[in-house]
């Protein structure tokens, strides 16, 4: 892989639930060591579109190669890719009779079978990286919302993927967790980490994105670095979808 080919090429990819279609042939491609945000309004497809690229969702139609595998062919080990693939959900879906370092070590232990010793070990290295070391024996009920997004995220880490994927991860969130969230996130893009992310933190993607991609409807109407997006996008529906949410 020749360095900004991309990690992640999504091509034609189509959608329905029911009669209602709800990706209408989406292309993105995303290079390693890209932060890209997805925004737009509610039912836009932002979120769909990122669970098919794990195929939480399955597409009805189109290419999703990562990594150089076609995500979709019968013949991919669609497990094997998750472990390559992270992702970070809007709820945080601890194992509530789990400690921190329980709810990370878990899949090293179960997936990679891992020696518990190293596990641990490696559960509480990632621990540390997102600032929770000293909760490591603490159960969710015992974190804030914030400090339990976080050991997600370090979930995530453990299994030491190439991307990963966060669905609106700070919005179960009160205000004043949030900032502890996004601090991880930005740690991860200064260490390379590539992210695709669905979002309404704004400030967060105009600080730290290399790109954003604004969907409407099913489809991607526009796409391009944060300052023209939030200043001088050129779709109509993008510039009114902007001035709603930076007034």
């Amino acid at each position: 892989m020749r360095p900004r080919d991309p990690i992640i090429d999504i091509r034609g990819i189509y959608k329905r639930f029911g009669a209602v279609e709800v990706l209408r042939g989406v292309d993105l491609a995303v290079a390693p060591r890209e932060l890209v945000f997805l925004i737009g309004p509610s039912g836009a497809g932002k979120s769909t579109l990122l669970r098919c690229c794990n195929r939480l969702e399955e597409p009805d139609d189109g290419s999703i190669r990562f990594d150089g595998v076609e995500l979709l062919s019968d013949k991919t080990d669609i497990n094997a890719m998750r472990r390559r693939i992270g992702m970070v959900f809007q709820s945080f879906n601890l194992y509530p009779h789990l400690t921190a370092l329980g709810n990370v070590t878990l899949a090293l232990r179960r997936v990679l079978r891992k020696p518990r010793d190293e596990a641990e070990a490696m559960g509480l290295a990632v621990l540390q990286r997102v600032g929770l070391a000293e909760k490591a024996k603490s159960y969710p009920s015992e974190l804030s919302g914030g400090q339990q997004q976080r050991v997600a995220i370090a979930r995530a880490l453990a299994l030491e993927p190439k991307m990963v994927l966060f669905d609106e991860p700070t919005s179960a969130l009160d205000p004043e967790l949030v900032g502890s969230v996004l601090a991880v996130m930005r740690d991860l893009r200064e260490s390379g980490m590539t992210m695709l992310v669905v979002s309404h933190e704004m400030r967060f993607a105009r600080e730290a994105a290399d790109r954003i991609v604004f969907m409407d409807h099913g489809t991607i109407l526009e796409q391009g670095p944060p300052e023209r997006i939030f200043t001088a996008a050129t779709h109509e529906r993008t510039r009114a979808f902007m001035a709603e949410v930076i007034r």
